[in-house]
């Protein structure tokens, strides 16, 4: 008699979550939050590359820019060869990829050595994000996943934080240059229990016949489990999707105006993690108290993600997100007027809708689209938005250079979200099925 091939999607539904399975989780964490600190770092200190290199202002907004657009090239280019090379290796060529050449931009000698090393650093924060998330997706079993994958994903803001608090308390004294070098380190300092910890995917490992890696990773999963048959993963049967079917079966609305929102969103994120440091500066801020007061867009995002999520789930979650826009694009355009006495809970409060409504619109995505389309529509949706997370900053240097000042500047970043705002409860409109009581 033939023994039936093992499931391994199903088997770790099935199984309770193990402390393998939370090594997985920890160690993709990390990866993601040194991923967030070196992303978000360069905009902490705008303010000072201005000073020492006597750049103005408006100028900065290629800088800021130029990993962002590195992070789109890698998430395209690695992001698509990932499924060749593994989870595992993917990860660790990024992390390598962007400790090295942040330890490059610590040596940069001008603007435009800076750009080039951000670009190429860029790359692997590309890259190393989206296998991150999947490779936590793969090892979590369903009834948790979305739990531990947005922990996880918490991760990015952690980092973003840690970045804040580093310049701040590395900037007066060391300079820029030693906080790009506490950014490259401490990932090459990951890297070796990265190489000997971090895990290979189980669905890749089956989809590449390397049957007896998996069945070894298994037993670290429950190591009273008694194999003695063939594998094999759902995720096999899953047929390629093309782009195109994003658009059928009724979700061209909804996928074109994903985009927007999803598009709109970051770029209002990157505009505010880039340039608030600087703004706040020339509001009369020290450079370490406008560094530290920029950090809580990212704590307001990390408190959004806890209180979002359930709301999401209890509630209509197109009119959570749509309260969530409007609030955000009132509170970014305060930022503008607001005294400095109100600075700290006017930032707070715009990073919980804006941070938070990243969030949160990542989990409708997931919840948008069934799962033949799933991982297409939301890596096109995100790859749609890297493109207003360019534009954002270099918008805003634009704009200042033209003379526009901290209210006005301000008043415009907060338009975006109203277009978020309108265009999500139109989606809700037309997508919504409340559930029959």
């Amino acid at each position: 008699m033939t023994k039936q091939a093992i499931d391994i999607t199903n088997l770790i539904d099935k199984q309770a979550v193990s402390r393998f399975q939370y090594l997985v989780i920890v160690l993709c964490s990390l990866v993601v939050l040194f991923d967030g600190m070196d992303t978000q770092v360069v905009g902490y200190l705008g303010p000072a590359l201005s000073q020492e290199w006597d750049i103005p202002r408006e100028q900065l907004g290629p800088v800021f820019s130029a990993s962002l657009v590195g992070l789109m090239v890698g998430l395209l280019v690695i992001g698509a060869v990932s499924d060749r090379l593994g989870r595992r290796r993917s990860i660790l060529v990024c992390v390598t990829l962007f400790s090295f050449f942040t330890l490059m931009t610590a040596m940069a000698r001008g603007v435009n050595d800076l750009m080039v090393w951000r670009f190429l650093a860029g790359i692997g924060l590309g890259g190393a994000m989206p296998n991150a998330l999947a490779l936590t997706g793969e090892y979590c079993p369903k009834r948790y996943k979305a739990t531990l994958v947005i922990i996880m994903f918490c991760g990015f803001s952690l980092g973003s934080i840690i970045g804040g608090l580093v310049a701040a308390g590395l900037l007066e004294t060391y300079g820029w240059r030693a906080v790009f070098l506490v950014g490259a380190v401490l990932p090459m300092l990951l890297l070796p229990f990265l190489f000997r910890l971090l895990p290979e995917s189980l669905q890749f490992l089956i989809q590449n016949r390397r049957h007896e890696e998996a069945i070894s990773l298994l037993h670290k999963l429950n190591p009273s489990l008694s194999i003695d048959q063939t594998l094999k993963s759902t995720d096999e049967d899953l047929p390629k999707v093309p782009v195109g079917d994003l658009f059928n079966d009724g979700r061209l609305q909804g996928t074109l105006m994903l985009w927007v929102i999803f598009f709109m969103n970051l770029m209002v994120f990157y505009f505010l993690q880039n340039w608030l440091p600087t703004i706040f500066t020339d509001a009369g801020l020290s450079q370490q108290t406008a560094v530290l007061m920029a950090t809580l867009i990212s704590v307001g995002g990390i408190v959004a993600g806890v209180i979002s999520g359930p709301l999401m789930d209890r509630f209509n979650p197109y009119l959570v997100l749509a309260a969530l826009y409007a609030v955000g694009a009132f509170c970014v355009a305060l930022i503008g007027a607001a005294p400095v006495s109100m600075l700290a809970l006017v930032t707070f409060t715009a990073g919980f809708c804006v941070s938070g409504a990243q969030k949160s619109v990542n989990a409708l995505a997931v919840m948008f689209y069934p799962t033949q389309v799933r991982a297409t529509g939301v890596g096109w949706a995100l790859g749609i938005g890297r493109f207003g997370s360019i534009l954002g900053p270099v918008l805003a240097g634009w704009l200042l250079s033209w003379g526009w000042s901290r209210a006005s500047l301000m008043q415009l970043a907060g338009l975006p979200m109203l277009l978020a705002a309108l265009t999500i409860w139109l989606m809700g409109r037309i997508y919504h099925r409340p559930e029959p009581v």
